[in-house]
């Protein structure tokens, strides 16, 4: 059943339609490793970590909601389900247990370097696709850079 049609041509669409989809995962799974890692997180910078592990969850959220709106829009189903996302989800994921602050920002660092390297390979592949979508992952990737990097600033030596 086709409910929207598209706008690009059935080859774009594919592409587009995979990198959209596998973004959406990568966001909700950012997300919930974020939330894991906030109410786990334990030691000196507790606060601190606990409240910019917040701030990544929310724009993991709010980027994950355009993404699959964007798929929508052109005529792709996204799909959010959680065994697609625990089927799917390549992002490296907390361990079982109280996380040391320090563990909670590696943590996050590497999975948001994964999921920033994953987005550049997506930026390029839609290139001529859809720069449309090419264009929001390049937002998304910013965003999550500029989280990235406040993570990493909390690990540097004082």
């Amino acid at each position: 059943m086709t409910v929207v049609r598209s706008t690009l041509p059935e080859e774009a669409l594919g592409v587009t339609g995979t990198a959209l989809q596998e973004t959406l995962v990568d966001l909700l799974g950012l997300s919930l490793i974020g939330k894991q890692a906030h109410w786990n997180v334990v030691g000196p910078r507790f606060r601190s970590i606990h409240l910019q592990l917040d701030e990544v969850v929310a724009a993991a959220r709010d980027h994950s909601d355009t993404v699959a709106e964007r798929a929508a829009a052109l005529g792709v189903p996204p799909d959010g389900r959680p065994e697609t996302i625990a089927a799917t989800l390549a992002l490296p994921g907390a361990k079982d247990g109280w996380l040391r602050d320090t563990e909670a920002v590696e943590l996050m660092v590497s999975a948001l370097e994964t999921a920033i390297g994953r987005l550049r390979e997506r930026i390029e592949a839609t290139e001529k696709a859809d720069p449309v979508t090419q264009d929001l992952l390049i937002s998304v990737t910013a965003d999550l850079e500029k989280q990235r990097w406040m993570f990493e600033a909390e690990n540097h030596p004082r």
